[in-house]
């Protein structure tokens, strides 16, 4: 372990689509949906070979902090943060480099998202590994996955054509290429230079602070008149200023702005972003007619269904493609192929002042 690398995870996304399980105050990022770890605590038993728990860090908000400090007790629980508002992903990074920087000078940060699988662990430590010493070097780095399908839900990253997944190069990365049209998505696939986004970051923290002075000054101003971290005086301070950073992200902020960025053009390491039930159902193991129900279930002539009910015998007729989730006080029953409009009943939801279903 080098002792200036560290990890930062981010933990404040409110998974709206795993309604009716995910609520503000049980996120998609501490739930178990796959495996019997929540997806925040499966990110740092990842981590751990490579980045301390003691040199890890969280940034969520005030209604996961302590669910997310009673799951990860190896995880100094001052260095669990609640934002005092959402502002997007580049003032929370850039929080976190503020940090770190005064801490340590030499710190080298990776940012991970809380809530995603990964199935082949040694190969995403190698990458991770890579990242590590690329940006030591001063580079930005970013994570691009080998696409195995045309994704239109990710962004993509374009790198120079002939390049080898997974050889642990850092790679000039040429432009970064919003969520595409399924047409585009294909070409990109057959082009071989085009990387889905992971997510992951890294960099040295004085670097980034560099880059947020030069493309996102406010923030970088707004960031650097905060005390020193400890210091009684921070909480209060970081609670006044931290809603006046530019609500962005670190994307469009620094990355698709800078010069110079370099990635790493990973090959399939069993990655997934978890984004809906469906991409559950996907990683669960399922019984000779597709259908995954956790429990005791009766199944006659149905087929490809996901099922969540705890406690519950689930029995199932003539059924299929659904998804299917209980709790106590609310139930989901979806297309398969229309998972990703679960988040749209959290609208709703919202718009009725149901917040006692959120």
């Amino acid at each position: 372990m080098n002792r200036h690398h560290y990890g930062l995870i981010l933990a404040g996304g409110r998974g709206t689509r795993f309604w009716p399980r995910s609520r503000k105050r049980s996120a998609k990022q501490v739930l178990n949906v796959v495996g019997e770890r929540s997806l925040i605590q499966s990110t740092v038993d990842r981590l751990k070979p490579l980045i301390a728990p003691e040199r890890l860090w969280v940034l969520t908000n005030d209604h996961l902090r302590d669910i997310i400090i009673k799951q990860l007790p190896e995880v100094p629980r001052n260095q669990i943060l609640a934002e005092p508002l959402q502002r997007n992903t580049a003032p929370a990074i850039g929080l976190a480099a503020q940090i770190l920087h005064s801490l340590d000078p030499d710190a080298v940060m990776g940012v991970f998202p809380s809530d995603h699988v990964i199935g082949k662990i040694p190969l995403y430590r190698n990458v991770l590994r890579a990242a590590f010493r690329a940006a030591a070097k001063r580079h930005l780095v970013v994570v691009g996955i080998q696409p195995r399908w045309p994704e239109t839900g990710y962004g993509y990253i374009e790198f120079p054509r002939g390049c080898a997944a997974g050889d642990g190069a850092a790679l000039a990365v040429r432009r970064f290429h919003e969520k595409p049209v399924i047409a585009k998505a294909k070409r990109y696939v057959k082009a071989g230079n085009f990387f889905w986004n992971s997510g992951m970051f890294f960099w040295r923290a004085d670097v980034l602070l560099d880059q947020l002075r030069q493309h996102l000054p406010r923030t970088a101003t707004v960031l650097a008149s905060l005390p020193r971290f400890g210091s009684r005086a921070f909480s209060a301070r970081l609670e006044q200023a931290f809603p006046l950073c530019d609500n962005i992200s670190i994307d469009y902020a620094v990355l698709e702005k800078a010069n110079g960025v370099h990635g790493i053009a990973a090959g399939d390491f069993g990655w997934n972003d978890v984004g809906s039930w469906n991409a559950v159902y996907e990683l669960l193991e399922r019984d000779p007619q597709g259908t995954s129900i956790a429990l005791e279930s009766i199944v006659l002539d149905s087929h490809n269904n996901f099922v969540d009910a705890r406690g519950k015998v689930v029995a199932l007729i003539g059924v299929r493609d659904l998804i299917v989730v209980d709790t106590p006080d609310a139930l989901l029953v979806a297309a398969r192929d229309r998972a990703q409009q679960v988040g749209d009943i959290v609208k709703t939801l919202e718009q009725r002042n149901r917040h006692d279903l959120l």
